[in-house]
């Protein structure tokens, strides 16, 4: 994976994240939040794999995992509060969102490390 798809994809999270801050929100975590922190958890898994792979084995599971990543920003792009909420009940699906964003530019950080490691 080239180190410009990488900012790229660490850009997209940064302008999703400060996008979520300005909707409205659903209470604590929804059925899609689920489903999401499920996916960064599967490809949190993924990432495991690429630590202990070597050669072409982790370079093919970094691409998968860059898929799921990519999946997965896509899905919480898509994800819309329903209306009509409390105040409280929006601010804890913002802190809902904002970990999982934090969870997914973690991951990112982690595979960007590991690819800086594969040219030494």
């Amino acid at each position: 994976m080239k180190e410009q798809s990488v900012y790229k994809m660490i850009a997209t999270i940064a302008v999703c994240s400060i996008g979520f801050l300005s909707v409205s929100a659903i209470a604590a975590q929804d059925e899609f939040q689920q489903e999401v922190l499920q996916r960064i958890q599967q490809s949190q898994q993924k990432l495991q794999q690429c630590n202990v792979a070597m050669g072409p084995k982790r370079q093919k599971l970094m691409a998968e995992h860059m898929k799921m990543m990519k999946e997965t920003m896509e899905k919480m792009q898509a994800m819309k509060p329903k209306a009509g909420i409390s105040m409280q009940e929006h601010e804890d699906w913002i802190n809902e969102q904002q970990k999982l964003m934090e969870d997914m530019m973690g991951q990112m950080m982690e595979e960007q490390h590991l690819m800086m490691n594969m040219g030494k």
